[in-house]
């Protein structure tokens, strides 16, 4: 915990001393005071599971996990209300951050549970039908984005109250007692009220660093990418939700060598829903506050692509997990699915691999009847327990 706190304190020292004088160091020092408040972020979120229902517990936790990522993809949507040019970095770190969630984490965790207890499938516990039909819904919805080119407050409705819907589910479930390990636990053990304050000021900290790291790691990349030529959109899209995801990640990597599928894959499973509804839905809403004006953020052609090719790569992963069980097979197909597009950006290579994903999604459906039976169950009724 000393060496994720030293990191937004470093941050901060950096920043208020005014040290860092390149984009490329006030990238890297903003960067590890965001890498640093997520650790920290992950830790009290896991403690707060002491007080609420695991679900809940999950769904907050996978909320706070990703609160990095929002506050980078909001500064971008913010800029664009001014400045339409920064539509693309908001729809490039939007799409990033979910694919990387899906096409590395998801597939991560499942590995590492392979790698470590030689589990070769992940059964998900039916308890989990709340995440996965949601993530359904949000999934589907996100489809027409892309059909209608603009990102608009309607789309921050729909989404919104998704959430809603969502959160409510999970605050609805049954109440598990976590196994709470490393800093969680040195904070659990500081009784009710002492970890209650401890997970306060954890947070604000956190929030603090988050907060203040947001803009200037944002404009750095941006300004990183035109010093040493490097593509602006491609720099946004993959290094900065890395950056402000990967604790995300090793936390549910902690979670799998501890053998816990149910929170590690449950986590990631939130955390997509939580990108889906509330991080989409949240950039027309800083777009319009930004300009002043209730206006639909522009899609062009390009951005488009990029959201549909995310879209069908969730749609494929639901499709994956539709039967509650999750190989390491499947993991590895989606991984390998995955890295080819840091590589392969043009728009022909795009549709390709969107395709792909229908593809194989259509045919997974097709050929497996536990894969029908469990589409047919997460579909379209949020909520509904698969039997």
């Amino acid at each position: 915990m000393g060496a994720a706190l030293a990191l937004p304190v470093a941050w901060f020292t950096v920043h208020f001393a005014g040290l860092a004088t390149t984009p490329l160091g006030v990238a890297v020092w903003s960067g590890a005071g965001i890498f640093g408040a997520a650790f920290l972020l992950s830790w009290a979120s896991e403690v707060a599971q002491l007080d609420i229902t695991r679900a809940l517990a999950l769904a907050v936790l996978a909320l706070i996990a990703v609160l990095p990522e929002y506050a980078v993809d909001v500064y971008f949507a913010w800029r664009a209300g001014r400045d339409p040019a920064y539509t693309a970095f908001a729809t490039a770190n939007m799409t990033g951050a979910n694919r990387l969630l899906i096409g590395v984490g998801w597939a991560t965790a499942v590995l590492t549970l392979w790698l470590r207890h030689r589990r070769r499938e992940v059964e998900l516990p039916r308890g989990q039908a709340i995440e996965v039909n949601w993530l359904a819904l949000a999934t589907l919805y996100s489809f027409v984005i892309p059909l209608k080119a603009t990102l608009s407050v309607v789309d921050t409705a729909v989404l919104l109250l998704i959430f809603i819907l969502y959160m409510r589910a999970a605050a609805r479930a049954h109440h598990v007692e976590p196994d709470l390990e490393g800093p969680a636990a040195l904070i659990a053990r500081l009784g009710v009220v002492g970890r209650r304050t401890a997970t306060v000021a954890i947070v604000l900290v956190a929030g603090a660093a988050i907060f203040s790291a947001a803009e200037p790691f944002a404009e750095s990349l941006i300004a990183t990418g035109r010093q040493f030529g490097i593509e602006e959109f491609l720099l946004v899209q993959w290094l900065a939700p890395l950056v402000s995801e990967s604790p995300e990640f090793i936390v549910a990597v902690l979670f799998a060598l501890r053998g816990s599928a149910a929170a590690s894959i449950g986590m990631l499973i939130s955390s997509a829903v939580n990108q889906w509804t509330l991080l989409v839905g949240a950039l027309p809403a800083a777009f319009a506050l930004s300009g002043g004006v209730v206006a639909p953020m522009l899609l062009d052609g390009r951005q488009r692509e990029e959201i549909f090719l995310t879209s069908t790569q969730s749609l494929f992963a639901l499709v994956v997990i539709a039967n509650f069980r999750f190989s390491y097979l499947e993991a590895l197909l989606l991984v390998g699915l995955f890295i080819p597009q840091l590589f392969l950006t043009a728009g022909p290579a795009r549709w390709l691999h969107a395709l792909l994903y229908l593809a194989l999604a259509v045919g997974a459906i097709v050929l497996s009847p536990s894969t029908r039976h469990g589409v047919r169950q997460i579909l379209p009724w949020p909520g509904r327990r698969a039997p």
